[in-house]
């Protein structure tokens, strides 16, 4: 029973992250759990990486509650949610500016929207919408710019498609400074 209460209370924590103070009349509850409801799969090697990182979001989320022990009780691999949560802190990490606070949250919902994702609300959920533009996304089926993917850069020079979500992402902070 303990197991379920701290599932439900870990995707409490990641939806609390991600929408506290952004979202007050809508909600996007069943947006996020489909993402996390979904593993992460990656065909580019590196991106593994990404899905360490998800993965540790776990341990970062049981130092919050007291669990040292939170891989007895939060197990399996990664996530789409967990994979883009833990994205959107590396980006804040690179991009940290205290005069403009933490932005993970932003981060995180331009994926959102980049992805094509972002009118997704609980009023709104289209599930089978949402399957293929996560299918889409894993198949790494979008455009070579990026568009329809986490990221989208104008004017470059390399398909995306076949480039490890880390450099994708850096190239597109670069893309926005």
């Amino acid at each position: 029973m303990i197991e379920i209460e701290v599932r439900n209370e870990y995707f409490e924590w990641m939806l609390n992250m991600m929408c506290r103070n952004r979202y007050e009349r809508v909600s996007f509850r069943k947006l996020l759990m489909l993402l996390h409801n979904t593993e992460f799969v990656y065909s580019i090697r590196r991106d593994r990486n990404r899905a360490s990182d998800g993965v540790e979001l776990r341990r970062r989320f049981g130092l919050f509650i007291g669990y040292d022990d939170i891989d007895d009780y939060l197990e399996g691999p990664c996530s789409v949610l967990e994979m883009m949560i833990a994205l959107a802190i590396r980006c804040e990490d690179i991009m940290d500016d205290t005069s403009k606070g933490d932005r993970t949250a932003q981060w995180f919902w331009k994926m959102i929207v980049n992805l094509g994702l972002g009118g997704m609300i609980d009023d709104r959920f289209d599930r089978k919408y949402v399957e293929n533009v996560i299918d889409r996304f894993l198949d790494r089926d979008y455009e070579p710019n990026g568009k329809g993917g986490l990221f989208t850069i104008r004017n470059c020079d390399r398909d995306l498609r076949d480039v490890e979500i880390w450099h994708q992402l850096c190239w597109y902070l670069d893309s926005i400074e």
